[in-house]
């Protein structure tokens, strides 16, 4: 069962200058904010995932795309070319 939110943890995220819980159009901002979140201990990747509605494996693509490519990782478009790019590579 899903547990409601705490008002602290919103507080404590709006706070942090991390998006919205009811946020539903994910920028470039927005993907980076959490994953810096999420990688500096401010929220974990579950909590990140209850308050966002994200599946871990969504969470952790932008996570690595953050860290691979940084910002311009996270544009969906970029993240479609590196794929069709790793796929290709894979074949060869």
């Amino acid at each position: 069962m899903k547990t409601p939110l705490s008002d602290s943890l919103v507080e404590t995220l709006l706070k942090e200058g991390l998006p919205p819980p009811n946020t539903g159009r994910w920028v470039i901002r927005r993907k980076a904010a959490v994953v810096i979140a999420v990688n500096t201990g401010t929220i974990t990747v579950e909590q990140a995932c209850q308050v966002y509605q994200l599946t871990e494996e969504e969470l952790l693509s932008w996570k690595h795309a953050f860290e691979t490519y940084g910002f311009p990782g996270l544009r969906t478009t970029r993240i479609q070319q590196y794929r069709r790019l790793r796929s290709r590579r894979a074949r060869h």
